[in-house]
């Protein structure tokens, strides 16, 4: 399946390598662009660039105008922002994203969601996506990420109002991937970096509590998926398959990029003590640049993270594209 596609957040890790991918199957893509730069950067991957934001409803317009699917990353997910923020972009820009879909008569729409949707201080063992979101968690991002699939799973499918059930025509399908990483990370190995050139990284728990992870091209082709196979109103996990604890998986990527991560270990107890202490002072002094130690740096390395992705394998027909040892060999070439 190929046609018009309508990309938020195309300029992002994630947003480039799923433009690569659309334009290698012969999609025809439009890519909103909130700066010069971004706008740059999708146009080399060949989308028509549409200049705007998630607050520009003419914009968004625009993007989504005669376009058969529309796949919405863009969300923020700075580790540090004032609670309002994360709203504003992960809530209300959903939001619009939907509205501007709806009156653009899109047929479908993939919302690229995470884990960190069921995050509120506990481990997730083995979950799967009848686990319940946590609207109600402690940590913005995480709150308001399941707020936003709130209203995808109101906005399309049988079982929220679509076509189906004689509402809007809008179908809509959730992905999850779970720590994406591989080359153009711009956040994991970066702020794994920054941690160890400061002197401030530390193994949670002693990092042996068991991960699952994705690579960016099967997320990709969980997006992909998404777009032509997937139930509407449906959510499915993605992830490489390939489970490891956290210091393992870590310790290896680390090591694609000619880096070497300290032994030392922080205590979970300690560090959520730490975390809330740093938030709470950052919150009381109105610090705008991040803490330390954060809620949900402690939760995304200190807690158990496995995932089951059978409904994304018997639905979607999804397998891995990218196996872990081939994945972490590339970035060792390309480091």
């Amino acid at each position: 399946m190929s046609g018009q596609a309508f990309v938020t957040g195309g300029s992002g890790f994630l947003g480039q390598a799923l433009l690569r991918r659309l334009a290698e199957d012969g999609w025809r893509t439009r890519a909103l662009a909130r700066s010069p730069r971004a706008a740059e950067a999708v146009t080399a991957l060949g989308a028509r660039a549409v200049t705007g934001d998630l607050a520009d409803g003419a914009a968004l317009a625009a993007g989504a105008a005669g376009c058969d699917v529309a796949f919405h990353l863009a969300a923020l997910t700075a580790p540090w922002a004032p609670p309002e923020a994360y709203r504003a972009v992960n809530v209300e820009g959903t939001a619009a994203v939907l509205a501007a879909c709806r009156a653009a008569g899109v047929g479908r729409l993939v919302h690229a969601s995470t884990e960190a949707v069921l995050m509120a201080g506990e481990d997730l063992h083995e979950v799967d996506e009848t686990a319940p979101l946590r609207p109600d968690s402690a940590v913005p991002y995480c709150a308001t990420k399941a707020v936003a699939e709130q209203l995808v799973a109101e906005a399309g499918g049988p079982e929220a109002g679509g076509s189906e059930a004689g509402g809007s025509d809008l179908e809509t399908v959730v992905v999850r991937p779970r720590m994406v990483w591989g080359p153009g990370d711009t956040t994991i190995v970066p702020n794994l970096r920054a941690a160890i050139e400061a002197g401030r990284f530390a193994w949670i728990g002693g990092g042996s509590q068991r991960t699952d992870a994705t690579h960016v091209d099967n997320a990709v082709e969980g997006l992909v998926l998404a777009a032509t196979r997937g139930r509407p109103g449906g959510t499915y996990f993605v992830t490489d398959g390939q489970r490891a604890s956290f210091r393992s998986f870590v310790t290896e990527l680390l090591d694609a990029h000619g880096l070497t991560p300290p032994p030392r270990s922080l205590p979970l107890p300690v560090a959520r003590a730490g975390a809330a202490a740093c938030e709470a002072v950052w919150r009381a002094l109105g610090l705008r640049r991040a803490p330390p130690l954060t809620r949900i740096a402690v939760w995304l390395a200190g807690l158990e993270a496995t995932i089951d992705i059978t409904r994304a394998t018997t639905e979607l027909g999804y397998r891995p594209v990218t196996g872990r040892a081939e994945g972490l060999a590339a970035l060792a070439r390309t480091s």
